[in-house]
């Protein structure tokens, strides 16, 4: 109840701020609202190569912000109460732009009415999606019907939801609400990048010379999802010595948290030349590059990494806990491109096998990353344009 309070009376202080902004003119500026990286980070270089004419602001989370600010060509404000100034800078840029882009699900859009010539574009920060959010969400039956329509008016608010595949596009109309007519298939612009091998081979070349250990060795990268009770007190669960006393020394294992997870990782000494904390390194898609193997969870990285057609591993230790809580879109554990490891024992056995079923993880590939094919960012700027060029 407190918090409903707190949320009501930010989202009132908000739409006050964002309707007194509202009196001034439009200007050819893009916005966008960003709490993860390598979509909008994309978008923003393909703006530049295109030397397009418009204005670009990121408003970014105390984490982003230092990612965000070190572009050029483009201006970063802090978006939070904790810096108050250019927190009001960033909602006079939200009422005054003519396009809005947002990577999250965010609250302010609940209370706020763009003008009918501003586009807001839902840029998801996933490619794909294994447990369910939005509306899906099974948390929603425990929410008050007030947070419930507040959802909702946030979803209303996106004028088009961009996605990479017909399968995530029923997913976005169940999640959010939306009708067809609302998704754009373009593609997902933090794919792009997975066409380009030169520039891969550039950048795992560039990881070897910043970090030589990984050179000649094979890299496994976990990187879980998070769990609401590890937000703040993360225990790792896995055997870190029964996995490596598993494999041979030829491996290296490098583990990266969500970014929600604020704590940090205790390796014990003996394990420091086998085992390395990458949570604060500032792309997956680079950690997705220089590794070999992959284990995940209910995280959205496979639908990426599925792109290099690499062998991953599923290692659902909470399954059962997990389902009753966030949930899974139907069939999902049908199609896994990968085995699935309920214990530490079941990875070294699976690793060992060596038994990857690459045509699988090919099929995965192809049903999520159906419109993805090196061009999204190109795609999404020249809408962007378009839009920009009539108004």
């Amino acid at each position: 109840m407190v918090r409903e309070v707190a949320i009501t009376i930010y989202l009132f202080i908000f739409s006050l701020i964002f309707a007194f902004f509202k009196r001034f003119s439009l200007q050819n500026k893009v916005v966008f609202v960003v709490s993860f990286s390598e979509n909008n980070q994309s978008i923003y270089k393909e703006m530049i190569r295109q030397d397009s004419t418009c204005r670009i602001i990121f408003l970014a989370t105390e984490q982003m912000h230092p990612t965000f600010s070190k572009l050029d060509g483009a201006s970063t404000l802090f978006f939070e109460w904790k810096n108050p100034v250019q927190f009001m800078k960033g909602i006079y840029h939200l009422a005054t732009s003519k396009v809005v882009m947002v990577d999250n699900y965010y609250g302010f859009l609940a209370q706020i009415r763009f003008r009918d010539s501003v586009q807001c574009i839902q840029l998801w920060h996933a490619n794909g999606a294994i447990k369910k959010f939005g509306l899906k969400d099974p948390s929603n039956e425990t929410r008050s019907n007030r947070a419930i329509q507040r959802f909702k008016r946030v979803y209303n608010s996106f004028d088009k939801v961009v996605v990479g595949s017909e399968a995530m596009a029923d997913i976005f109309k169940q999640a959010f609400g939306v009708e067809d007519q609302r998704i754009v298939r373009t593609g997902i612009p933090r794919t792009d990048i997975f066409f380009n091998h030169a520039k891969q081979t550039k950048i795992v070349q560039n990881m070897y010379k910043q970090y030589p250990s990984l050179k000649n060795k094979k890299v496994i990268l976990y990187a879980p999802t998070y769990r609401e009770k590890d937000l703040q007190d993360f225990q790792l669960q896995l055997n870190l010595e029964e996995l490596l006393s598993q494999l041979k020394q030829e491996y290296i294992l490098i583990i990266k948290l969500h970014p929600a997870i604020k704590s940090e990782i205790d390796i014990p000494s003996e394990f420091n030349h086998l085992v390395y904390d990458f949570s604060d390194y500032h792309s997956m898609n680079e950690l997705l590059f220089v590794s070999d193997l992959l284990i995940t969870d209910y995280s959205s990285i496979p639908f990426e990494y599925s792109l290099l057609n690499r062998p991953i591993i599923f290692y659902l230790y909470d399954l059962e806990e997990y389902l009753k809580e966030r949930g899974m879109w139907e069939d999902y554990l049908e199609f896994l491109p990968g085995p699935i490891a309920y214990t530490t024992k079941d990875i070294g056995d699976i690793i060992r096998a060596e038994n990857v079923d690459y045509e699988r993880i090919l099929r995965f590939s192809e049903k999520w990353n159906e419109y993805s094919k090196g061009f999204a960012s190109k795609n999404i700027v020249d809408m962007l344009s378009d839009h920009l060029r009539n108004q």
